[in-house]
């Protein structure tokens, strides 16, 4: 049965990249091929934002900073644009991935740990290498605080990288990819939810779990409106944001608590990620890049980081840590008969789609702007950011391409 589940998510894998327009007769089939679909055009579409980030910031002065520290009221809260951006409408982008987490623990790999062993060894190693080799360089110092900053993976990046590479990359890894990239959703917001919150305020958060009950009361009485629960969704941000425990992690709650299955003839998961999984990808996240990926590459900054251990501990966690720890717990893994890798995939593939998950980005810039304050420590962060997934992306894609090329020799 494992082996039979994994052979059809390889065709569907396939059936996305190629985006051929045939019936489908299987929900989750479909919900997997749009979700791959999705993220690969929307890696580009993320790209871009990030390009005109950097020229917004590099050629205009300071007008990029001042749009973006531009303050905005909405009620009695009063946030920066970018704060607004990132507190509130990056709880969009959280409750897709509650909901892409929830669909992988119903009817996806991660049902089945069997199946899934290798891919999870492998994230959980390619979270705590990074961020072991940040803290090796940083420990002690001021910027102690950003070690989850490499521990992420952009999803959207890497499988738009796996969409260029075509047939170069195995289709078997970029399923390995793809269930690691969720698992290290997972780990991402309960490194958020634990460490890069503020002092909690537990009338607020008992706040929140009240509008959680609430929220299972309407689920109870089998209530499919998505307008019924815009209200209690709202008022359950509030109540987060006001404990201190960071905004996003609302949605990552109400994505997990979304129904599975059929709720009176309606697919209520699947339905909510059709509809909001382009909007996250084509909308919130491109924003999100404009406002953060920003950032002046004088001479001088330049200068700062490469001599910053913040930008090498940033750089070398996402591209070696993540090659050292993905490849060395598949390795352990594999010794131990926890899991294997899926059929086709060989070492230097393994090697080459470990690096590429070294693109760290959305959610390293993320951490960035949680991790710190001091202006100078967040542009060297970013640029660590940015140079090391841009290293991760060139020497995935090499070791990728070189692999294929030598396949048929082989």
């Amino acid at each position: 049965m494992p082996g039979r589940l994994v052979g059809d998510l390889f065709v569907v894998v396939q059936e996305a990249e190629m985006s051929r327009q045939r019936p489908r007769f299987d929900r989750s089939r479909s919900v997997i091929a749009g979700f791959l679909e999705t993220e690969t055009t929307g890696g580009v579409v993320l790209l871009g934002a990030a390009v005109v980030a950097l020229i917004w910031a590099n050629l205009i002065g300071n007008g990029y900073e001042s749009f973006w520290g531009t303050e905005l009221s909405i009620g009695t809260l009063t946030n920066d644009l970018r704060h607004w951006v990132n507190d509130g409408l990056m709880t969009l982008f959280f409750f897709v991935v509650g909901l892409e987490i929830k669909r992988e623990l119903a009817a996806g790999d991660l049902r089945d740990p069997r199946v899934a062993a290798a891919p999870i060894v492998a994230a959980v190693g390619g979270m705590v290498v990074p961020a072991a080799i940040y803290l090796a360089l940083n420990a002690g110092g001021a910027a102690e605080s950003g070690w989850g900053i490499p521990m992420a993976t952009d999803i959207a990046f890497v499988l738009g990288v796996n969409a260029l590479l075509g047939s170069r990359t195995p289709r078997g890894l970029r399923l390995f990819l793809l269930t690691l990239a969720i698992v290290d959703d997972v780990g991402a917001i309960v490194v958020i939810a634990i460490f890069y919150s503020d002092g909690t305020q537990w009338l607020w958060l008992a706040a929140a779990a009240g509008v959680v009950v609430f929220i299972a009361g309407l689920r109870a009485v089998r209530l499919t409106s998505p307008l019924a629960y815009v209200l209690p969704a709202t008022a359950l941000w509030i109540a987060t944001f006001e404990s201190g425990i960071h905004p996003t992690i609302a949605g990552v709650v109400l994505g997990l608590a979304t129904p599975a299955g059929i709720v009176r003839g309606r697919a209520v998961l699947g339905d909510l990620e059709k509809a909001l999984h382009p909007a996250s990808s084509y909308i919130v996240v491109p924003i999100f890049a404009l406002a953060n990926a920003g950032v002046a590459l004088t001479f001088d900054s330049l200068r700062n980081a490469v001599v910053s251990r913040v930008f090498w501990g940033i750089a070398a966690g996402l591209l070696v840590g993540k090659v050292v720890g993905i490849v060395g717990a598949a390795g352990i893994s594999r010794r131990f008969r926890l899991g294997r890798l899926p059929k086709g995939v060989g070492t230097r593939d393994l090697v080459g789609g470990a690096a590429l998950a070294g693109i760290g980005f959305t959610v390293s810039l993320f951490i960035v702007g949680l991790a710190f304050d001091d202006a100078r420590i967040v542009d060297e962060a970013k640029i660590g950011v940015l140079g090391g997934s841009l290293l991760s992306a060139v020497v995935g894609t090499a070791i990728l391409w070189r692999t294929r090329r030598e396949a048929p020799r082989a």
